[in-house]
This record gives C-alpha cells, sequence and structure tokens, in this order.
C-alpha cells in the first residue's frame, strides 16, 4: 500500500526542508520514498507544493487529483488550494496561519478566514495546529514547519526513529534548540486529540 502525502506552504515557510526531513525518516523507517517539488513563484510568497509517496515499492512521486491521502497545509488558503488533491476520506493537517496576499492587502480580494470551518465540512478530518503561533511563543516563527512535522509524524503514528536526530541533522547549526522544541510542540498539540 501507498501513502499520497501533499504538503504546501508559500515560499520561505519551509515546505521543502520538511518534506526532505519526512522522506529521510520514512526511508529510515524501511519505506520506498519518492518525492517531487513544485517551487512555482516561491521567491515571491506564491505557493510552494511538495509531493510524496511512501510505501513497500513506489515507482513515481506524482500524485494526482483525488489521490493524496494526507495534505499538510502550511497556511490556510493553501490549504484550500490543494483540496481537490486530497482523496475522499483523506485528512488534513493544517496551520491557522493566514497570511496575505498582494490582491488581499490591496482590497482588490477578500481573504477567506472561515477556510478551516468550510474545510472541515468538506473533509471531516481537518487537524488544525496553531503552529504558527507555539513556534513563535518558542521563539522563532520559522520553526513553524518543523511544529506542523510534530503533529504529522504523531498523527501518522511515525514511530520508531530519532526524529529529533534527524531534525538536527538536517535543520541549520543555530536553529536546532528552537527546531527541536517545535518538534516536540507539534507532537504534544495532538496527543490526546
Amino acid at each position: 500500500m501507498t501513502t499520497n502525502i501533499l504538503l504546501t506552504g508559500v515560499g520561505g515557510q519551509g515546505t521543502i526542508l520538511t518534506t526532505k526531513i519526512l522522506s529521510a525518516g520514512l526511508v529510515e523507517l524501511g519505506y520506498d520514498v519518492k518525492m517531487s517539488e513544485i517551487h512555482g513563484m516561491s521567491q515571491r510568497g506564491g505557493t510552494v507544493n511538495t509531493q510524496l509517496r511512501y510505501g513497500d515499492k513506489v515507482y513515481a512521486p506524482n500524485i494526482g487529483l483525488g489521490e493524496a491521502d494526507i495534505i499538510v497545509a502550511f497556511e490556510k488558503v493553501e490549504a484550500l488550494r490543494a483540496l481537490p488533491y486530497l482523496k475522499k476520506g483523506g485528512k488534513i493537517v493544517m496551520d491557522d496561519r493566514e497570511i496575505y496576499s498582494m490582491p488581499v492587502l490591496t482590497g482588490a480580494q477578500s481573504y477567506p478566514h472561515e477556510a478551516a470551518e468550510e474545510l472541515k465540512k468538506a473533509v471531516g478530518d481537518v487537524l488544525v495546529v496553531s503552529a504558527s503561533k507555539i513556534a513563535e511563543s518558542i521563539g522563532n516563527i520559522r520553526a513553524q514547519n518543523i511544529c506542523l512535522l510534530g503533529a504529522l509524524t504523531e498523527s501518522l503514528k511515525l514511530n520508531g526513529i530519532d526524529w529529533e536526530a534527524l531534525i538536527a541533522s538536517m535543520v541549520p547549526p543555530k536553529t536546532v534548540d528552537v527546531n527541536l522544541q517545535a518538534f516536540r510542540a507539534g507532537v504534544k498539540a495532538v496527543q490526546g486529540r
């Protein structure tokens, strides 16, 4: 059986780093893993999507419409944009962060503040984690991605490896402590739900 995960965020949120850490962890757990990256206009705050597939044997990294088992969204609107990729009965793990695009900032468009509620109606299985707020309280909002990684690994029960050692080996040395705190906080945010 293959599990398909689509990770989506805005440029600069660490979507690609998160996917690389997740991929390395899944390989360590013994899975065959394939991943691909779609950057778009990421340097200008545009969407960044990564697709990751893992299982006993995976032949290609691409996830088609209606094929994702899980969407991991680093921002509300990105979760809405990715929704067509989610299969029936799929799950969304998302931050409740709002990042306003230029059309929203100029008043040309409105922001869908009720996105999480709409997603819950459409999907049912939506795990909302205040990853940005948690990371900011720890001391660096940029650790939001690792907080979401903690929530994801805990919700999928991807145990059996040392995620913290893996994170420490893949993030910049000066950010290890804050990222480990963020990971632990993401795990804790999901426990008991």
